[in-house]
């Protein structure tokens, strides 16, 4: 019997689309694509090039082009064509085992990839000068380290004697699921390979003063490789930083700042195909007593510096930019009305277009070089990412599909939205997933999802919280945009702007309420989930209601003044909450645990020990607490899993432990453990 996707063991197989670059002249596209390993107990990456044409129009089907046990990801492309990836497979020609990733070349024509550079620290992100060539690309090195040779000497002392101690003059200490340092990482520049058997020429570093200001810098260089665009980090004090944007001379070394604001960060530099003008994002954390975060596409002229906002009239959020071939127009991706639609913004008129207007989810735009199309990766609560080719002067216009190397997959169930007006006025929207066989005869019970950030939409498709291994179960699944949501303007954040709990608390309540008077819902059959964000709000749900049957909290914020110092980088919090000392009411007004004594709803509480930005402490926490107050609570816990579960049997567990407890409190059933636990 042939198994659907959406049973476990076949979902976890599913291919995963999960970039898309075009090449310099157009004519083909690369992407990283996922799936599980031989051995099952993790996933890898391959790069498989796609035809930008339609099979309609002739396209050919995609092609995979590499293969190793260690997997390739961060693809790019030299100015004839040849591809550049970044790997941790062996090299063949050399002796020594690299502790990273290194960079390899794909010939434009084919044949066997070559190492074209390493570091003893590995090598991160790179970009490539679309005329020269040149290439720059990050590698972490230990301090003090003058040259290559210096950095291994360094790390090998440090291995022989036995430390792995690290010594912290400033945050951040930890970032999501990785410890900082001791080495950090340097911007290095190189000529291109001078023949096909060539490395990349001698690495030169550009910034042996960077220290920590280049930590997941984005960075690019400008068409001639005369110049680097790349955000610095700049200390603000109290131990926080600013992201200013700088240019180097990849010549000479000297650095000149280009985008400074003590009240704003910039980031994301992309460098304008004629070379006369950076784009960038502009956005600030928001102020305790004044405007939350926001954030705009920023416009700078390389010779005056001068910069202007390319959205001064509109409150679009740009998730990703790109620039037009001619230079005249700028591509954005935002959040909008629970899509993520693709627009124009033509620099001279200012005017801004929406040109894609169907329900997807847009990124990895790449406008081609004759400036017809966009080609990007489109996603929609219904339908996994997979290639389109979209027409670059359209409006409101439909994607044309290009063949994919992902998985193409037919839904158990139906997606439709409502809405509601909660008590302020406002109107709230959400995607109800609804499962094949529920109507007013047979009404589904209704499983009510929370986003995380909480500054984002929940607008698209998500491999690790799929709403249709759920459906296929027979549940339909609230996907609401409340309080703090983007894509629906600033007033959505000033709402909850420090009043996290409440307000989007009576959001969540107003459009669950809606939901479950449609005749084909079974309102007295609801339970809850969220992750992170959607975590704290299970929390909050847990204490000011008992109208769902079960809770599921996953990476879950519990006592928010604890948390405030633990987390990966308190400063950004505080910039909304304060700290606990100084400013106590915002704790008061939103932290769960304070509610611990009013929780009566049975609760699954999911946290992995390396989550650093909601540290295994709110979880440890939140889980002695239920205990305290005797609530009906069980505890998945996950030793080496981080904010996310990533690993394709701790994935499926996952899945497992929520499908058996919604059994058992929902549906009544029995209690059964998943079997591997």
């Amino acid at each position: 019997m042939v198994r659907s996707w959406y049973e476990l063991p076949e979902y976890v197989r599913l291919r995963r689309v999960n970039g898309l670059r075009l090449s310099p002249d157009g004519t083909r596209l690369v992407a990283p694509v996922s799936g599980i390993a031989p051995d099952s107990t993790s996933f890898r990456s391959a790069l498989w090039e796609i035809d930008v044409l339609p099979e309609s129009e002739g396209g050919g089907a995609p092609r995979r082009l590499t293969r190793s046990a260690k997997g390739e990801s961060t693809v790019g492309f030299l100015p004839d064509g040849s591809v550049l990836f970044t790997t941790g497979r062996p090299d063949p020609e050399s002796k020594e085992e690299g502790t990273g990733a290194a960079l390899w070349l794909l010939p434009a024509d084919g044949g066997e990839a070559r190492q074209v550079a390493s570091r003893p620290g590995g090598i991160g992100s790179f970009t490539v000068a679309r005329e020269s060539g040149l290439v720059a690309l990050t590698s972490k090195t230990l301090p003090g380290s003058q040259d290559e040779e210096a950095d291994k000497q360094a790390r090998k002392a440090r291995e022989e004697a036995g430390v792995t101690a690290i010594l912290h003059e400033t945050l951040p200490v930890r970032s999501w699921d990785s410890d900082v340092g001791p080495d950090h990482p340097r911007h290095f520049v190189a000529d291109p390979p001078a023949d096909d058997d060539a490395r990349l020429g001698e690495l030169r570093d550009l910034t042996p003063d960077a220290g920590m200001a280049l930590l997941n810098a984005g960075a690019e260089l400008s068409p001639d490789g005369g110049l680097l665009l790349t955000e610095w980090r700049v200390p603000v004090g109290r131990g926080a930083h600013r992201s200013d944007v700088v240019a180097i001379d990849t010549a000479t070394g000297d650095r000149r700042t280009l985008a400074s604001d003590p009240g704003h960060d910039f980031g994301g530099p992309l460098v304008s195909p004629d070379g006369r003008h950076v784009l960038l994002v502009r956005g600030s954390e928001g102020e305790y007593d004044g405007e939350p975060r926001d954030q705009t596409a920023w416009l700078i002229d390389l010779a005056t510096g001068q910069g202007r906002d390319l959205l001064p009239e509109h409150e679009l959020w740009p998730r990703e930019l790109a620039w037009a071939a001619d230079s005249g127009a700028v591509f954005l991706v935002a959040d909008e009305n629970g899509r993520r639609p693709v627009f124009r913004i033509d620099l001279d008129s200012g005017e801004v277009t929406r040109i894609t207007g169907d329900h997807g989810a847009y990124s990895n735009i790449n406008p081609s070089p004759d400036g017809r199309y966009v080609y990007a990766l489109r996603d929609a609560w219904d339908s996994p990412p997979a290639p389109v080719r979209l027409a670059a002067d359209a409006t409101d216009g439909p994607p044309t599909r290009l063949r994919t190397p992902g998985s193409e997959l037919s839904m158990p169930g139906t997606l439709t939205e409502i809405e509601t007006t909660v008590d302020d006025g406002t109107r709230v929207r959400a995607w109800l997933v609804l499962p094949e066989e529920a109507s007013a005869e047979s009404p589904a019970p209704l499983m009510l999802w929370v986003h995380g950030g909480p500054y984002m939409s929940f607008n698209g498709w998500s491999w690790r919280w799929n709403p249709w291994l759920l459906a296929a179960r027979g549940y339909a699944v609230l996907l609401p945009d409340p309080a703090l949501s983007t894509g629906y303007g600033q007033d959505m954040l000033r709402r909850a702007w420090g009043k996290w709990g409440p307000r989007t608390f009576a959001d969540v309540m107003a459009i669950t309420d809606a939901a479950e008077a449609r005749e084909d819902i079974d309102a007295e059959r609801t339970a809850m989930m969220g992750g992170s964000f959607g975590g704290y709000m299970a929390n909050w749900i847990a204490g000011h209601t008992d109208r769902f049957r079960a809770i599921v909290s996953h990476a879950s914020l519990w006592g928010l003044d604890a948390f405030s110092g633990t987390t990966d980088y308190p400063p950004v919090w505080e910039h909304e909450f304060g700290t606990p000392l100084e400013r106590p009411e915002r704790y008061t007004l939103n932290s769960p645990h304070l509610r611990a004594d009013h929780i009566r709803t049975p609760m699954l509480v999911i946290h992995g020990d390396k989550d650093y930005r909601v540290p295994i402490s709110e979880g440890l926490r939140l889980w002695r607490d239920l205990m305290l107050h005797e609530v009906d609570a069980k505890f998945l816990y996950f030793p080496d899993e981080n904010h996310w579960i990533l690993t394709p049997g701790n994935a499926r567990i996952w899945y497992e432990t929520v499908f058996a407890f919604l059994d058992h409190h929902v549906h009544g059933k029995e209690w059964s453990r998943p079997e591997l636990l």
